[in-house]
């Protein structure tokens, strides 16, 4: 038997993701908008939620294609709010076309969202020595300055509990419990 995160177990979905995923250094940015829409759509809900929504994301979402998705209008927007494959939140939604503009000129800044990104950690993961969920922070000095520049940016539902959400996803910061399978492999 693995010994895993706690926060992953109890149901398949969350150790599929836990075991595939979570924490593993993403530098593809596609793959960065996707979970940058996917975090900033959990905001005051469960990840497991957002979870299983993520296909219905994908096939909403142009496959987070961030150029097809800055181009949605107002009609594109008021359809997405129709589909049950999404959280149908307007805020949200709006957030994601908003967010998916502002990270083209980004890309445009710096050459790639990655690289951008990444200069808030040095260009290389942070490696945490947790033992128990309890010493996992919700944010960090590096998640509130990434939080305040996307903010200044133009980005929306980028608060830096978000951000740091994304940045465990992403594997920006390694926290895997040290006891974890997983913690020596990211």
């Amino acid at each position: 038997m693995k010994t895993r995160c706690d926060w992953c177990l109890g149901s398949d979905d969350y150790i599929r993701y836990h075991d595939e995923e979570w924490g593993v250094p993403v530098y593809d940015d596609q793959k960065l908008f996707e979970f940058l829409t996917l975090e900033s759509a959990q905001a005051g809900l469960s990840w497991i939620t957002v979870l299983r929504k993520r296909e219905g994301y994908r096939q909403a979402f142009a496959g987070f294609d961030v150029e097809k998705v800055a181009k949605f209008t107002d009609r594109k927007i008021q359809s997405l709010l129709e589909n049950p494959g999404i959280i149908r939140n307007k805020l949200k939604v709006k957030a994601a076309v908003t967010n998916a503009r502002c990270f083209i000129e980004v890309q445009k800044e710096f050459g790639s969202f990655s690289n951008y990104q990444w200069s808030f950690v040095g260009g290389k993961p942070i490696v945490n020595r947790w033992k128990t969920m309890d010493e996992v922070p919700a944010t960090s000095a590096e998640s509130d300055a990434l939080s305040k520049d996307l903010k200044k940016r133009g980005f929306k539902f980028v608060g830096s509990t978000i951000v740091y959400a994304h940045m465990q996803a992403v594997g920006m910061v390694n926290d895997h419990l040290v006891s974890c399978f997983r913690y020596g492999q990211v």
